[in-house]
């Protein structure tokens, strides 16, 4: 690739480091720039990882000639307004999911994406995942027949952590639905589509948050269970089952390096080792969707991302999940 692409970041949290060291790995891509308010956190992370530009605040940043293309790592409730300020500077942006946190940000996120005709996608990264992009194009084969049943979740201890943090407080948009479920129903919404009917159940900590939630999605053929937590582990895998064969995505299958695919009473193991952590490959389909002057993806659209929204609006208001905030 003969254009590079320069890359900032805001929000330096835990997996702003994994995305850098990451970007570090993808031909063609450099960090440039990086902010936060915190002055000594910026300037840390500039040590680290090498980078030219350190700013205490993300206008400075958004305001940075050496800068094409901006991942918004901050927390949830942040996502739209520094995401359309970015665009209203005429960056690029990758952003965190949930790209909004409801279907109205969502809506005014890609509205000022087309305005400034500047690309921006939603960073769920599991969909550029080489081993969940092959069971989509086996099942999309028809290699196990028409889908009945699908079954993920994602779950961990989380109750320990602050209440004041983000992943405990409603006031910063906390809970598992907007933070980890969102990766079951990603995947059920690429597989079988928007669903007919959903129901769903919640429980709540202290603080207000949701920390539980499952969700049954019912098609014309298919039922999918699906199920997000903070109060215990789990396996962390997914099924999907057919008429003609079942495909088990290996834990922790969001980030998954391989599938077993259960057929004619035989079982095939297929292996895809990432390379990194795995956050490579969405900023590799940036990069190729810079390149050809696209504002959006095929393989994660736009229109992915409001669907998506869709059906988590649809749950939160069936269980009576609200932020004070909204």
């Amino acid at each position: 690739m003969g254009q590079r692409m320069r890359w900032g970041i805001i929000g330096l949290g835990n997996i702003a480091h994994k995305f850098a060291e990451d970007l570090a790995l993808v031909k063609g891509g450099e960090l440039l720039a990086v902010a936060s308010r915190s002055r000594q956190k910026a300037g840390l992370f500039k040590e680290e990882f090498n980078v030219k530009n350190a700013f205490d605040s993300y206008k400075k940043l958004f305001e940075c000639e050496d800068v094409d293309v901006i991942y918004i790592a901050t927390p949830h409730t942040e996502h739209c307004n520094w995401s359309i300020m970015a665009m209203e500077h005429g960056k690029h942006v990758l952003c965190e999911k949930p790209m909004g946190i409801n279907t109205s940000q969502v809506e005014q996120m890609i509205k000022t994406a087309h305005k400034n005709q500047v690309f921006l996608m939603e960073a769920l990264w599991s969909r550029f995942n080489p081993t969940i992009k092959k069971v989509k194009e086996v099942i999309d084969n028809g290699d196990i027949g028409t889908i009945g049943y699908l079954h993920a979740d994602f779950a961990f201890y989380g109750l320990d952590k602050d209440p004041e943090g983000r992943l405990l407080n409603p006031k910063l948009a906390g809970g598992s639905l907007l933070d980890i479920g969102i990766y079951p129903l990603f995947l059920a919404y690429l597989l079988l589509g928007i669903p007919d009917t959903i129901t769903a159940a919640s429980k709540f900590y202290k603080t207000g948050a949701e920390i539980q939630t499952s969700i049954l999605l019912e098609y014309q053929k298919a039922h999918a269970l699906l199920y997000s937590g903070l109060t215990s582990a789990s396996d962390m895998k997914a099924t999907i089952s057919g008429s003609e064969g079942t495909i088990s995505i290996h834990p922790r299958w969001h980030e998954t390096e391989g599938y077993t695919l259960f057929k004619d009473d035989e079982e095939k193991r297929t292996t895809f080792p990432k390379l990194g952590k795995g956050y490579t490959y969405e900023i590799e389909e940036v990069h190729k969707c810079l390149t050809a002057k696209k504002i959006e993806s095929k393989l994660w659209s736009h229109t992915n991302s409001l669907d998506l929204i869709g059906i988590l609006d649809a749950i939160r208001e069936q269980n009576g999940i609200h932020f004070p905030f909204e």
